[in-house]
């Protein structure tokens, strides 16, 4: 089944068109790697797909879900970013993000588990390293599971060892008909078929 379906799509930053005319599927199971050059607009096509910006012309569909209903309950968003809050503890802020969708405290307890994350969360969130801070964002995502998940850069604070850990979850995601689309500039840890953006500026 497809799971988003973008047809035509064009998008701007300020006066500069990043593309034009770009189609493309994901589909139940499959992870696409969005490749390209700094500036091709990796980044601008995720946060169409998540629902922050609007394109120029083109659609953006979710299978048979309405897009503002699929963007609340089935997907994820991981910007380059982490989206944390330094000065709140790592426990808070994850019991904060990852109860606001929707997961209970078993799950979290799980997910700190997977992720390794429990000698960390007394910490505030600015005194972790970029790789744990990653991981911490990361538990969202185990926590409150959602088909469809918009990875931007996911590995580009992480060491081998957790690169590797998270392209297991990867992989259990997509076995359970889950999708991923990623924009990457390594390969992803789990088979995926690239699409390439374009040269950037």
């Amino acid at each position: 089944m497809r799971m988003i379906t973008v047809t035509a799509l064009t998008l701007s930053r300020g006066e500069r068109v990043l593309f034009r005319d770009l189609s493309l599927s994901l589909a139940s199971g499959e992870a696409v790697a969005l490749t390209g050059a700094n500036g091709a607009g990796k980044t601008s096509l995720l946060r169409a797909l998540a629902g922050f910006i609007r394109p120029d012309a083109g659609t953006i569909a979710f299978a048979d879900v309405d897009p503002a209903e699929a963007r609340r309950r089935h997907r994820h968003w991981l910007g380059h970013l982490d989206g944390l809050k330094g000065a709140r503890r790592a426990r808070d802020e994850l019991a904060f993000q990852a109860g606001w969708l929707g997961a209970d405290r078993t799950a979290m307890d799980a997910a700190v588990d997977v992720l390794a994350l429990e000698p960390l969360l007394d910490l505030e969130v600015r005194q972790l390293s970029a790789g744990q801070r990653r991981r911490l964002a990361f538990a969202r995502l185990i926590a409150s599971p959602r088909p469809i998940w918009l990875l931007d850069e996911p590995f580009a604070p992480l060491d081998a060892r957790w690169r590797a850990a998270l392209g297991v979850l990867m992989r259990a995601h997509l076995d359970k008909g889950g999708a991923i689309l990623a924009a990457v500039h390594d390969p992803l840890p789990a088979a995926s078929r690239a699409v390439d953006i374009g040269a950037g500026r």
